[in-house]
C-alpha cells in the first residue's frame, strides 16, 4: 500500500493545464543543458565543414 501512496505524491517531470505546458525546475535546466550539448556539437560540425 506505501508504493501506491508514494506513487500519488511523486510529482510529474511535466503537465499541461489550460494551454500551458509546465515544468518541474530540474526538468528545465536537464532540457535546456541538452539543448546547450546539441548547439555545441553543431557549432563544432559547422566549423569542421560538415554542414
Amino acid at each position: 500500500m506505501e508504493e501506491l501512496n508514494e506513487d500519488k505524491s511523486r510529482k510529474k517531470t511535466f503537465f499541461y493545464a489550460k494551454g500551458v505546458t509546465y515544468f518541474t525546475k530540474k526538468t528545465e535546466r536537464n532540457l535546456f543543458f541538452i539543448l546547450t550539448l546539441i548547439m555545441l556539437v553543431w557549432g563544432i560540425f559547422t566549423k569542421f565543414g560538415m554542414f
